[in-house]
């Protein structure tokens, strides 16, 4: 009886805290005045449910919040461990009203939940990302638009809205990709093209939606910085990753890239500025290409939380995804600082198969930790499939040759193509 009358007292004080927090952020909301900070036992709302929802919602419980997740899928990576998952569509009036009303602040953890969702939800909470930088980041044309708008060193590029502009694009652009205005990630809604045909081909393909065409480009390294700002317009950054691709797909991020001290400082000033030229408020990563050894073109940007920071959780003093939580909470940013090199190998759904097998089996995840200074995180999803991604794992060395050393040793015992790659071998930097 005294167990569960603290109980229900405990749930009281909590309840009233939380109605607390969302009167103070919807009169903050509505007036534009600074951020009240959130305190931990508050509910705080995430539109998606992924594997980066997955990680915010660890994050924010670590720091005392329960979160609420809406995503429609049953068992989603982030619903599975919410405090509570509400199955139903981004734009579903009585989900967004109960995220409304029962909490105190919402973030996203992905580009393409519907702007009109964050705008719905804003009108009476703290929302961070805000809609404005969403809709941006969601629509590559709007991105390479405001980059390019900004100052910002970007591949040269067309817009494509009908056939005709496919039609007569500069020769200039050649060879190319044609990239889909929307909903493209992990290399999906892309083609190389090198001829005005293909171009044409190209967008037929895509079902004459919009898109850009870039000019293709030599590069000597893929890198990407994750950037967080908050209110104030304080800015927290983490050292530059380096990233390796297989079909199109994040395969190894190296972590610090291995370019020189001035590029890597470059970088890291860029991120920031474009974080700050979008006003932006959360965890934002800025993708880059370096090229002819020393420029640097953005890519893309994420208004998120990214595949490249996940090695953040374990070798720097703050994770990306702490630090979501934090911004959105409106609580003072933490160190970015890394204090182990590491290495983050992603694990896709193809490791679960053997060769044409249609039938999956789970790898041996002994042989991973059998490395003690591998660190695995599974994803919770149910049911894996080839290119799908289902984890990750975070090599910590001593030095980078040796956390590069165990990312070798763990792709060749799981049956991971490229372990053998001349881009995981040796620390030496390789922009100059």
């Amino acid at each position: 009886m005294i167990a569960s009358s603290l109980g229900r007292a405990t749930r009281s004080v909590a309840n009233v805290a939380t109605r607390s927090n969302v009167a103070a952020h919807s009169s903050a909301a509505r007036t534009g005045a600074p951020p009240v900070p959130i305190a931990p036992g508050a509910w705080l709302g995430l539109l998606g449910g992924g594997q980066l929802g997955r990680m915010f919602c660890m994050a924010a419980q670590s720091l005392g919040y329960r979160v609420a997740v809406v995503d429609p899928g049953k068992d989603s990576p982030a619903g599975t461990v919410a405090d509570r998952h509400l199955e139903a569509d981004y734009l579903d009036p009585p989900a967004l009203a109960t995220l409304r009303d029962t909490c105190a602040a919402a973030t996203t953890e992905f580009e393409n939940v519907p702007a009109a969702a964050l705008e719905f939800l804003a009108r009476e909470l703290r929302v961070a990302p805000g809609a404005a930088s969403v809709a941006i980041a969601q629509d590559r044309i709007s991105e390479k638009t405001f980059l390019a708008g900004g100052g910002f060193a970007v591949a040269p590029f067309a817009v494509l809205r009908s056939r005709a502009d496919a039609a007569s694009i500069d020769d200039a652009l050649l060879p190319g990709i044609v990239k889909s205005a929307r909903f493209g990630y992990d290399g999906k809604g892309q083609v190389r093209v090198k001829t005005r045909d293909e171009v044409v081909a190209a967008f037929d393909a895509m079902l004459q939606s919009p898109a850009v065409l870039e000019r293709r480009i030599a590069l000597s390294a893929e890198l990407s910085v994750i950037v967080a700002r908050d209110d104030a317009g304080n800015v927290a950054v983490w050292p530059v990753a380096e990233n390796l691709h297989r079909d199109g797909i994040l395969d190894v991020s190296i972590v610090p890239a291995r370019i020189p001290a001035e590029i890597a400082a470059q970088a890291r000033t860029l991120a920031a500025n474009v974080a700050t030229a979008l006003d932006y408020r959360g965890v934002l990563c800025v993708e880059l290409f370096v090229a002819d050894d020393t420029r640097l073109i953005v890519n893309e940007i994420a208004p998120r939380p990214h595949n490249s920071g996940h090695y953040t959780i374990d070798a720097c003093v703050t994770s990306q995804f702490e630090q979501q939580a934090r911004v959105v909470a409106a609580l003072p940013m933490g160190a970015t600082d890394q204090h182990t090199p590491a290495v983050m190998v992603n694990l896709l759904g193809d490791i679960w198969f053997d060769g044409d097998e249609a039938a999956p089996r789970e790898p041996d995840w002994t042989r991973v930790l059998a490395h003690a200074s591998a660190k695995l995180h599974l994803y919770g999803k149910r049911e894996p499939r080839r290119g799908r991604k289902m984890g990750h794992v975070t090599c910590l060395g001593a030095s980078q040759d040796e956390a590069l050393a165990m990312a070798r040793a763990i792709k060749r015992e799981l049956g991971i193509p490229g372990d053998d790659a001349p881009a995981l071998r040796g620390s030496a930097t390789k922009a100059r």
